[in-house]
C-alpha cells in the first residue's frame, strides 16, 4: 500500500490538495483533520466500523470539546481517555495506522 511510513512523512503530505485515495480510510480521515477539516474527517470516521474508526471518532469529539461523546467512543475503541495532548494523540493514531497496529 502506498502510504507514508512515519508520522513525519504523513505530515509532509499535508501540502497536497487531498489525501492519496489509495490510503486506508482511517489515514484519510486523519489527514483531513490534520489539514483542519474536522467535518470531512468526521464524515469518513463515522463510516469506519472498526476499533480504529471508534478511536478516531473519539479523538475528533475530544478535539471538538465534547468530552461525553468522546468518552463513549473511547469505550467503544477499548481505549482509556487520553492524558496527553491532542497533537500527541494524532501522532499516536497515525503511527498506529502506518505501522499496522
Amino acid at each position: 500500500m502506498n502510504h507514508p511510513h512515519s508520522f513525519s512523512a504523513f505530515m509532509e503530505t499535508l501540502n497536497a490538495q487531498e489525501p492519496n485515495p489509495e490510503w486506508p480510510s482511517a489515514l484519510q480521515a486523519l489527514w483531513y483533520d490534520a489539514k483542519g477539516d474536522w467535518e470531512a474527517s468526521h464524515d469518513i470516521a463515522q463510516d469506519i466500523h472498526t476499533t480504529m474508526g471508534s478511536w478516531i471518532h473519539a479523538y475528533l469529539h475530544r478535539k471538538e470539546g465534547d468530552k461525553w461523546n468522546a468518552g463513549y467512543w473511547y469505550r467503544q475503541a477499548g481505549k482509556p481517555f487520553p492524558e496527553y495532548s491532542l497533537e500527541e494523540e494524532l501522532q499516536v493514531l497515525v503511527n498506529s495506522i502506518v505501522n499496522g497496529q
